[in-house]
């Protein structure tokens, strides 16, 4: 075979080759981009805000020392219910027994010494009455300077007796603090409630919890007649929150049953996330939330992972499309009378979803409202019965206006709800 034989044949089968390729790119621009289709229509929905948390019951006290001391007795354990003024821990009384028979001592000294100091006060008072009366009777008889010597005397004396009592009453107030610290060895319960943590054991010294709050715990006592949730909320949900919303609570302990309760709580300052601040460079805003749950299980513990899901909003017989459906695009103004009104208000970017008309999908932007688990509210852009297109996400965030579409068959499991 010449040459030019072989250049005529490779040069058929490349042009070949490019026929089927552009057949195929036509076949498929033909056949359209499989969607799938779904009409706007009125549903209820729920709008909800979901978070995580802890159950926490709605008072505890950390019970710790307010003297340091080894623990010789706790006659509690955890779980033991307790009422107010039970005992909880003793501590070595030893060394505070010696502290108030020392200053009941000092303080009897004190009192001797008053007594005493008074009598030396009544002794110079005399001496110095009748040095005066002496004075008065006949001058030669005491001379002026034995006079103020008495004078001076009765004045250290008195002097000497207001110091005495002064010690008296210092001795009372150093013998009732040392009582008061004997009293501190002995610690019972501030409050009825359940010992929740000992975080000590017989053995072990005590000590104030003066700089560090975790060092000083004893144990804790949990009043779990009531019982609260309490959940971290981001920022941009928190808002939507309100005092009294409705809300459904999953305990991990209990995965069989949902618990009802109310938002009672919502803090008005936020907890910063320094980790995640010093890491990112971002601050994460979260802030507290408590739910109360109207029946709680009678066998809850505090710290049991729960989720709770607060209603913020309800609509009825609202028009709706799915969230998925939703998609964001570069404003382009209508300027047809026969267009629907524009809702994007001068934005450079718009949502909106694709309408489907003869095979066509027609990028149409709309205005939404709250959101539920799988639909958005539509308050302006769509009409009851309209034919949207619906999934698969990939789909509809590379589906261009005008496109032409086919649509696609249903699917048991459907497409994860997501904003284009």
């Amino acid at each position: 075979m010449s040459g030019r034989n072989k250049i005529l044949i490779v040069a058929g089968v490349g042009v070949l080759l490019a026929g089927l390729v552009a057949f195929n790119v036509r076949s498929r621009r033909n056949k359209g981009v499989e969607v799938r289709l779904e009409t706007v229509a009125r549903r209820n929905l729920v709008a909800t805000v979901t978070a995580s948390g802890k159950i926490v019951p709605q008072r505890k006290v950390d019970v710790s020392a307010d003297i340091t001391g080894r623990i010789i007795e706790i006659p509690v354990k955890e779980g033991a219910i307790v009422r107010r003024g039970d005992l909880l821990l003793r501590i070595d009384p030893s060394q505070y027994e010696a502290g108030v028979a020392r200053a009941q001592a000092a303080l009897s000294s004190a009192q001797a010494s008053v007594v005493q100091s008074k009598a030396n006060r009544d002794q110079a008072k005399r001496a110095l009455d009748r040095a005066t009366e002496l004075r008065r009777t006949n001058e030669q008889l005491v001379s002026q300077e034995q006079l103020e010597q008495a004078q001076t005397s009765y004045d250290v004396a008195s002097a000497l007796a207001n110091s005495a009592e002064h010690q008296v009453e210092q001795g009372r107030a150093a013998l009732k603090e040392a009582q008061d610290a004997l009293a501190k060895t002995v610690i019972r319960s501030p409050m009825d409630g359940q010992v929740t943590r000992v975080a000590v054991e017989v053995g072990e010294v005590a000590v104030p919890g003066t700089f560090s709050r975790e060092t000083g715990l004893l144990m804790t006592v949990s009043d779990l007649s009531v019982i609260l949730v309490k959940v971290r909320v981001d920022e941009t949900d928190v808002v939507r929150l309100h005092l009294g919303d409705s809300t459904s609570v999953t305990i991990d302990a209990f995965p069989d049953t949902t618990f009802i309760g109310r938002v009672t709580k919502v803090a008005q300052s936020a907890i910063l996330q320094q980790a995640a601040a010093s890491a990112t460079g971002d601050r994460a805003v979260d802030y507290d939330v408590e739910v109360t749950l109207d029946n709680p299980p009678k066998n809850v513990r505090p710290d049991l992972s729960a989720t709770a899901k607060m209603v913020t909003d309800t609509r009825k017989d609202a028009l709706t499309i799915p969230i998925i459906a939703l998609t964001v695009r570069e404003n382009k103004p209508i300027s047809t009378e026969t267009a629907p009104r524009d809702t994007t208000n001068g934005k450079k970017e718009t949502e909106g979803v694709f309408i489907v008309q003869k095979s066509m999908a027609q990028f149409r932007p709309v205005r939404v409202g709250i959101a539920g688990e799988e639909y958005f509210e539509v308050l302006d852009g769509l009409r009851p019965g309209d034919s949207i297109a619906a999934g698969p996400y990939q789909a509809i965030r590379d589906l261009k206006d005008s496109a032409k579409i086919k649509p696609m068959k249903e699917t048991k499991n459907g497409a994860n709800a997501k904003k284009a």
